[in-house]
């Protein structure tokens, strides 16, 4: 589903803005914003060059506005799976392996934003400034906050030992995603996935929040 149709508005204007915003979000997933072309953006969201300068006034002004709305309809889903694993959690190490696993199996629903974040983080000296501050405040950041609350939910309730859920959530979250870089020349199984997830969350809780028992 597309931002456009995820969010689509009765008025012309503004389908063209999501349709810009859609195309763009491709264009620059692909080609990065140095190398993205005005015309190639135009050309893919099917409007004119003058469309989208209306619109958005530049080409950073267009960026800033697809890795916001981008990162936006990311952490919805994001946050959709931490409520469905983490609400009601009872047995940490099952909850949050279940939770690890369909976060990174949530990344499949996105492969442009994802594809669009390598391309930032490789050419992030070229990005404008506020475009990086509003893709994280949209994005990382929310996401962040949003699983501190569950962790410190958790501590209330007796399950976990932890100190400052914020620092917790960034672990949880890096551990998480790189659980599966030692498979990045080979896709990883279902089986393979599990493993290296349900590892991470051993290492949170025996780290992170006191928790001992073996690593591996």
């Amino acid at each position: 589903m597309t931002i456009a149709d995820q969010d689509r508005p009765s008025g012309r204007p503004e389908t063209k803005r999501l349709a810009l915003i859609d195309g763009a979000l491709r264009i620059f997933a692909k080609d990065g914003y140095a190398r993205a072309g005005i015309d190639d953006i135009a050309r893919e969201a099917g409007v004119s060059t003058r469309t989208l300068y209306n619109h958005f006034g530049s080409k950073a002004g267009l960026f800033e506005a697809v890795i916001q709305a981008s990162a936006t309809r990311v952490a919805q889903s994001q946050i959709a799976v931490m409520e469905r694993h983490l609400s009601a959690a009872t047995d940490l190490d099952a909850d949050l392996a279940a939770f690890g696993g369909a976060l990174l199996a949530s990344r499949a629903d996105h492969p442009e934003h994802f594809a669009l974040i390598r391309q930032i983080r490789a050419d992030q000296a070229h990005i404008p400034r506020p475009a990086i501050e509003r893709w994280q405040q949209a994005g990382p950041l929310r996401v962040r906050h949003a699983l501190a609350q569950h962790l410190a939910r958790l501590g209330e309730k007796g399950l976990l030992r932890l100190d400052n859920p914020d620092r917790a959530a960034v672990h949880l979250l890096a551990l998480i995603a790189t659980a599966i870089e030692p498979f990045a020349a080979t896709p990883p199984s279902a089986a393979d996935i599990e493993a290296a997830v349900a590892a991470a969350v051993r290492v949170f809780l025996r780290g992170c929040c006191g928790r001992a028992g073996p690593v591996g």
